[in-house]
């Protein structure tokens, strides 16, 4: 839980201009001190997977070159992904834009295995 809320602003500002700069059409990003959410849209010729190692490459390179107190950041392999009907983009948003208060309530540990349930995901694991 690296992401304290000192520099959480500063880490998801630079992931928001980086991704727009690469033309990645992010919408918003947010989190907590362990994890981030990013809500995009992708192009007809970008994948989630490109996507994801353009996001957290670049960001953990200057996170790594930046000053935060000689805190490394290396972002697990994995990731989760899931498509956003638009009728759902502003509450997405909203959940993302509140990750403060709401993770006051609830771990992401507990949210995420309630999501999987809810919905009823597989979830695959790398064996690498």
């Amino acid at each position: 839980p690296i992401l304290s809320s000192e520099i959480r602003k500063t880490v998801f500002e630079h992931i928001h201009r980086n991704a727009l700069d690469k033309e990645i059409l992010m919408e918003i990003v947010g989190g907590h001190n362990n994890h981030v959410h990013c809500l995009f849209r992708l192009r007809n010729n970008q994948t989630i997977e490109n996507m994801m190692q353009l996001i957290k490459g670049e960001s953990s390179f200057w996170f790594n070159k930046s000053e935060f107190s000689g805190i490394k950041l290396n972002w697990q392999k994995e990731y989760f992904a899931v498509s956003v009907s638009e009728s759902q983009v502003n509450a997405v948003k909203n959940y993302i834009a509140t990750q403060e208060e709401h993770h006051k309530k609830k771990t992401w540990d507990e949210e995420y295995e309630e999501f999987i349930k809810k919905y009823g995901f597989v979830v695959f694991k790398d064996k690498s």
